[in-house]
């Protein structure tokens, strides 16, 4: 039988005005037995954190909201899903964004930039059920009115780039081409199309970079990404090594 490609029929909205995380939510809903398919946004997060556990900054004024997948692919497929989905966020900015403003491009794995700042974070958490399904949570914070005042790294906010819109209309560019790219990923069987888009908008491709790990870092020339999304680095005065999992930082 011929495989169904998710459409915009397929998934559903709950807004709400306050949680203290909106990834926290989807993942109650799949304890619960939510099918998946579920995206829920939130006017304001009390508890919204980053990769590691670092704090997000969740102002009303931003755009929080998160995907419950349940068993969207095989677990050798989800590595690229992240990266996936980082394409979807592109597109959706791209959108709201003025002709002609600085560069808007993808950081890899999945943070998305104007003008080599960020501005947008992308935490996915993943559960097996006590019901044997996989839930996959995508979480995306995107600064639109408000971003940290101490960042550890340059951040912006769509603000200050012309961006006129508010988070209803720029999470309902999103709704749009996450489903759009989640067909074209299609569980993993479409990654070459996807990693093929997610390198025409990737940033420094080509430039040296230190990749920093929890227990060391090493520098090379980002020579790009592999079909399954992995960072290929052709280390300094050594081979190339791909490398699933990182903090990058150009120069």
């Amino acid at each position: 039988m011929k495989q169904r490609r998710l459409s915009l029929d397929d998934f559903r909205h709950e807004a709400l005005v306050e949680t203290s995380s909106t990834n926290v939510e989807c993942l109650a809903r799949a304890r619960s037995g939510d099918s998946g398919n579920l995206w829920i946004t939130a006017i304001r997060q009390t508890g919204g954190k980053g990769r590691r556990g670092r704090p997000w900054v969740s102002e009303a004024g931003n755009l929080y909201a998160s995907l419950l997948l349940i068993d969207p692919a095989p677990m050798e497929q989800l590595g690229s899903l992240p990266l996936a989905f980082a394409l979807a966020v592109h597109r959706a900015i791209r959108v709201v964004l003025p002709f002609g403003g600085a560069s808007l491009e993808i950081k890899w794995p999945n943070d998305i930039l104007i003008g080599r700042m960020k501005t947008c974070g992308i935490l996915m958490e993943a559960e097996q059920l006590s019901d044997g399904r996989r839930a996959i949570v995508i979480g995306i914070g995107i600064n639109i009115a408000h971003k940290p005042d101490n960042p550890l790294y340059p951040v912006t906010m769509l603000s200050e780039h012309g961006a006129s819109c508010g988070p209803d209309e720029l999470f309902a560019h999103l709704y749009r081409e996450t489903a759009e790219v989640l067909a074209l990923w299609n569980e993993g069987r479409g990654v070459t199309e996807v990693m093929r888009d997610w390198r025409a908008a990737a940033c420094g491709i080509g430039e040296h970079i230190t990749v920093n790990f929890p227990d060391r870092s090493i520098g090379g020339r980002f020579a790009g990404i592999d079909d399954q999304g992995f960072l290929l680095l052709d280390e300094d005065d050594g081979p190339r090594r791909a490398i699933a999992a990182g903090d990058v930082f150009f120069g």
